[in-house]
């Protein structure tokens, strides 16, 4: 219970930036996560945007992997900053700088990378862990990495 308080505070946090001037882009995501544990991970993002400067970019998807010899399935949910500070640079022929947070039932974690393009993201950061049984026996905390790839679904059409 107490994990989908913290998760219902950071979406309501973030969420409440996204205004309806805003143009809204769909994608589909596919990447790799390490928190303490090796994991893969698929689901979707919505990217907000108004210029090209900041970006606002939420998403949810599912970490798969295996923890003590046991496939372990988890929920996800992240938002992001995306912030350019080259001034009138078309959306794909640039670089961010990302600023962030991540969080599932099982620990939360603010988090700082690059983006490339908007397509090829690297973070890293910090996970807190909210649940000490962890997942299927081992705590995840500590070091959060991850490698993302974003693929627009106007490119899918």
């Amino acid at each position: 219970m107490k994990s989908k308080i913290y998760i219902i505070i950071l979406l309501l946090a973030f969420c409440g930036l996204a205004k309806s001037q805003m143009t809204m882009h769909k994608f589909i995501t596919a990447g790799y996560t390490y928190q303490n544990q090796s994991f893969g991970e698929v689901g979707g993002k919505l990217l907000f945007l108004k210029n090209d400067d900041v970006l606002f970019r939420v998403g949810a998807s599912a970490m798969m992997g295996s923890a003590n010899n046991k496939f372990a399935i988890m929920p996800k949910v992240s938002a992001d900053f995306l912030l350019n500070f080259q001034k009138n640079v078309d959306f794909y022929h640039a670089h961010y700088f990302i600023l962030g947070a991540e969080a599932t039932n099982k620990y939360v974690a603010p988090k700082a990378g690059f983006s490339l393009f908007g397509i090829l993201d690297l973070t890293g950061g910090y996970g807190f862990s909210l649940d000490k049984d962890g997942i299927n026996g081992k705590e995840l905390k500590g070091l959060n990495i991850n490698f993302t790839i974003n693929i627009p679904l106007v490119l899918l059409n």
